[in-house]
């Protein structure tokens, strides 16, 4: 090991966290600041290998260990950790600055894990600290859907402990490596349950509503947080758990295609970029399904890219609802005017989403395509092209085109704090850099062997072709208004089940119930009533009908001989 500090890569973010706790002002600002400068400075030099090992209860696990897989996520998790610190430094709130500090660092420990013990742990605080990021808005929306989000993140959690409690029982280990889905029985029961784990943190279809509902709740500041770091974990142990998986192929196109058709009818603005992560996701998805180098290489690259052009769209949105107190489209517009350098950088972001030639999103989306083509993926190759279109629909033009264009709102303000537009600076450098000098930037840190050069004529040609009919098919559609317009509406696609269907069938259910109880109690008070009628003679004080009678004495001692001899038949005989 040559690193400078040989801390565990997790503990530099988990101190800055206590000191965020502890201190106030500037010297907290100062030392937030500096705590993933620390960090990365501890991975430099890190050698592959295992750093900690140690035994539990006869199995061997290693809770921090190395690889270039684990370190280029751990180098993604410092960057996107101090652009958005510098982002949320002008907010006052402790709990932000701790929950989003011991977010970061259960993320950093996640991908370090080397075994499924010690990322289950990470996997459970993932979702305890991140939480907070969305109740720190204090709103009872956020309070609603932060309660939703940590019912399905430990949800996640205890399936990937079911998961990894058969794995362990079978294969006497908890080493994470490559687990597949090709085994059987209990096997492959444990590797189903450990898929679904990883599934649902990466927002699968059908268990993705979590993001859609619960990210744009959170703070400004929090959601960029937020975009970094969860799904990018499910992302990493995917790749880590299950590469050349080929039902992830399909899954992923469905991540990449669906969300266009939510997104482009969306009013809320973080919303809309919260279903182009799912999109985004879909590509990386696909990449890991492949299973080749270039198509790994691609995933993770993908990823890396991700975090930083999703963060700085997520944040230029952040400046706008932090400036306006507004994000729907249709309550924006000519922020253009007087938030211009917003605009800017905002634009920066969108042409890293749609893969321009050289911004980042150019050089990590090719190589996922490109890897479908070589390994005859053509159908998936066609989606991906109908889903990368999309997201310029959606998060290309759509994003900038109705916050700062579109009707003149009215809305004048000022540019947002400058540690706001330093961070989003920051990452607008970052999208330019890493898509020009791409060799020397992510590509250098990618963990498979492969070669791929993604500024051949074909590429940049068949990119820029795209890109020219799909703003030609959007200027089309808005000028003959049939373009979908910004509606303030409440948009529910799968969350429909439990937060419409599923509530109406147990509010029916119950009320069934009740009904039967009342009806069934009704008639039971009606008989006892009636038989108390038949008994007593309330006029005359006495009791009545058969059971008034005075029965002979003759007549009871042949009923006790009956029964006398009933009993010694059934003690003899039987």
């Amino acid at each position: 090991m040559n690193s400078l500090l040989m801390l565990p890569p997790f503990l530099p973010l988990l101190i800055g966290a206590i000191f965020a706790l502890l201190l106030r002002g500037q010297l907290r600002n100062t030392i937030m600041v500096l705590t993933p400068l620390v960090g990365a400075l501890n991975l430099y030099g890190l050698d592959s290998g295992i750093f900690w090992s140690l035994e539990f209860m006869g199995y061997e696990l290693q809770p921090v260990r190395i690889d270039k897989l684990s370190l280029m996520f751990g180098y993604l998790f410092h960057i996107a950790s101090f652009i958005a610190i510098i982002y949320a430094l002008h907010v006052k709130d402790s709990v932000q600055h701790v929950a989003s500090l011991a977010y970061a660092a259960s993320a950093v420990g996640a991908v370090f894990a080397g075994d499924l013990l010690t990322l289950f742990i990470f996997w459970e605080l993932l979702a305890l600290t991140s939480v907070f990021l969305i109740w720190a808005r204090r709103t009872k929306k956020a309070y609603s859907s932060g309660i939703r989000y940590l019912i399905i993140q430990v949800l996640s959690g205890v399936i990937l402990l079911a998961g990894l409690l058969i794995y362990a029982k079978l294969n006497n280990s908890l080493l994470f490596n490559e687990i597949g889905l090709e085994n059987q029985g209990l096997a492959q029961l444990s590797a189903w349950l450990i898929f679904i784990a990883f599934g649902i943190k990466c927002a699968f279809p059908f268990a993705h509503n979590w993001l859609t509902d619960s990210y744009p709740e959170a703070t400004p500041t929090g959601t960029i947080f937020l975009a970094s770091f969860t799904t990018k974990v499910a992302v990493y142990a995917l790749a880590r758990g299950f590469p050349g998986t080929e039902l992830l192929v399909w899954i992923g196109v469905t991540m990449a295609c669906f969300p266009i058709f939510f997104a482009v009818i969306e009013n809320d603005l973080r919303r809309v970029l919260a279903y182009s992560m799912i999109n985004q996701i879909g590509f990386m998805v696909v990449g890991i399904g492949i299973g080749t180098s270039v198509a790994l290489n691609g995933a993770v690259a993908h990823a890396f890219n991700d975090v930083i052009f999703k963060g700085l769209l997520m944040m230029t949105m952040g400046a706008v609802l932090h400036m306006t107190g507004k994000i729907n489209g249709s309550e924006l517009g000519g922020l253009y005017k007087s938030m211009p350098k917003t605009t800017i950088l905002c634009i920066v972001g969108a042409a890293s989403i749609s893969a321009f030639p050289l911004f980042s999103g150019f050089v990590s989306k090719s190589m996922i395509m490109s890897a479908a083509v070589a390994e005859g993926y053509d159908i998936v190759w066609l989606l991906l092209l109908f889903a990368a279109a999309g997201v310029f629909h959606h998060a290309g033009i759509k994003i900038p085109y109705f916050a700062f264009f579109a009707h003149d709102s009215g809305i004048r303000t000022t540019e947002p704090p400058k540690n706001m537009l330093i961070a989003m600076t920051l990452a607008a450098l970052a999208c330019v850099t890493i898509g020009t000098f791409p060799q020397y930037t992510v590509y250098a840190l990618l963990p498979w062997d492969a070669s791929y050069q993604p500024y051949d004529l074909t590429h940049v040609l068949t990119q820029l072709q795209l890109l020219f009919f799909s703003a030609l098919a959007f200027v089309w559609l808005n000028l003959r208004h049939m373009y979908p317009p910004e509606l303030p509406s409440t948009n529910l696609d799968a969350d429909w089940i439990y937060r419409r269907f599923m509530p109406n069938i147990i509010k029916r259910v119950a009320a069934t119930m009740f009904n039967a109880y009342s009806t069934v109690e009704q008639s039971a008070i009606a008989s006892i009533k009636l038989m108390i009628n038949q008994s007593y003679d309330s006029e005359e004080a006495r009791p009545k009908g058969n059971s008034a009678r005075l029965w002979p004495t003759e007549t009871m001692v042949i009923w006790v001989a009956v029964l006398l001899a009933t009993y010694l038949v059934l003690y003899y005989v039987l």
